[in-house]
């Protein structure tokens, strides 16, 4: 089921919902799952402890056939990467992390944000329009403020948006042979910069750890490379995606986004109801497997069956938002599920915020005449990419 509409979810979503808040569905590898489609189900499901994120367990729902034992290398190959793995372990890493992604430090961050996103629009208008909006901005930000974060140069945002790039060849079939060699180019880079910081600590995220927690004998060496390569990735993706998808959702309601020009205190609400109306990480990025025999909306899920939420069906839920369908930046929508629920709830969901924020506000204000370049159906969208999005983006002012 893929999106045929920029601006909603894929249209069996409203079907299924309606007959039932759970479903059953074949996955391309000829298994059969459940797929949860309302949000109060899908709050319960995301919660639920007997509801497993472990990619090795019997019964995970991959999206391609695999054998216990190629699950098993998988797990072992991406050590370290705490979203995919259940409490106690889960917790151990994340309150290792906890700290790094509090409103404290991420408030403490936002000179920095800002900074780095004037200079991007500087370049980008010194260039001259017509000018590819995620070439020159939406790719940039994050990766930019990920260097800051963890404490690498400057110059190697480059290497980060080129490996990120071809990562991003994941398809909703699975993994591209070109995005096992960047997920591999980065992993051996951040394997130097963690050896890097065990001989030097610095003052950043990464020398912390190294400090705090490699130090102590609480994490290994290649725990924190996949710590580390985990948050790189998660952070990198869904703000490059959403900041270009934002901007155009924005243009297309000029009388909302005139609000939010005239009233900057706006932009926080705004961005959440961005966040609930595109739901770009939606069915495969929400993957879990029941460890028990469970009963959710009526339904009996038994133990070793595979599940998906459907976060992009969630919310759109008729019972939770009103006029789902319809973009309203005065919705108050911070219940939505775009950062998940429950213990495995984006750990960086304030950093997230902020990005988007600083990045929408300060463009809007200084490109007051920014416009889309070409039409809307001449865009080239992602729908073939299990993170939604724009391949690019010219823009004018």
């Amino acid at each position: 089921m893929r999106r045929q509409c920029p601006f909603a979810p894929p249209a069996e979503y409203a079907q299924l919902r309606e007959e039932a808040p759970l479903a059953r569905v074949m996955l391309p590898s000829g298994r059969t799952a459940w797929v949860v489609t309302r949000h109060a189900e899908a709050q319960q499901v995301l919660a639920d402890p007997r509801i497993s994120t472990d990619i090795t367990r019997p019964g995970f729902p991959a999206l391609t056939p695999e054998t216990p034992e190629s699950a098993r290398k998988r797990g072992r190959l991406h050590e370290g990467e705490f979203f995919n793995v259940d409490p106690p372990e889960h917790d151990v890493y994340r309150r290792m992390l906890i700290p790094e992604f509090s409103v404290k430090r991420v408030k403490a961050m936002r000179p920095g944000i800002q900074t780095v996103v004037d200079r991007l629009i500087d370049e980008m208008l010194s260039g001259g329009p017509p000018a590819d909006l995620i070439e020159s901005f939406g790719q940039p930000v994050p990766s930019m403020v990920i260097c800051q974060l963890l404490g690498v140069a400057y110059e190697d945002h480059v290497f980060f948006q080129s490996r990120i790039r071809n990562r991003k060849m994941v398809t909703v079939a699975g993994e591209t042979a070109l995005a096992r060699a960047a997920i591999a180019e980065i992993r051996a880079y951040l394997d130097d910069v963690v050896t890097r910081a065990e001989q030097e600590p610095g003052d950043n995220l990464v020398g912390r750890l190294v400090t705090e927690r490699l130090a102590t004998g609480e994490l290994s060496h290649n725990a924190l490379v996949g710590m580390i390569h985990q948050l790189l990735i998660a952070a990198h993706e869904t703000t490059h995606n959403m900041i270009p998808l934002g901007v155009l959702t924005l243009l297309r309601h000029p009388g909302q986004l005139a609000e939010l020009r005239a009233d900057p205190a706006l932009w926080p609400g705004a961005v959440d109801e961005l966040l609930r109306y595109h739901s770009i990480v939606d069915g495969a990025g929400f993957a879990r497997v029941a460890i028990e025999d469970i009963e959710i909306g009526g339904q009996l899920i038994r133990a070793g069956d595979g599940v998906f939420v459907l976060t992009a069906s969630a919310n759109h839920d008729e019972r939770s938002f009103e006029r789902p369908d319809d973009l309203d930046i005065h919705r108050g929508a911070r219940n939505h599920l775009a950062f998940g629920y429950g213990v495995h709830q984006c750990l960086g969901q304030n950093l997230g915020r902020a990005w988007l924020e600083i990045a929408y506000e300060t463009l809007f204000r200084r490109v007051p005449g920014l416009r889309a370049a070409v039409e809307v159906d001449d865009l080239p969208f992602k729908y073939d990419t299990a993170i939604f999005g724009m391949y690019e983006f010219p823009v004018a002012w």
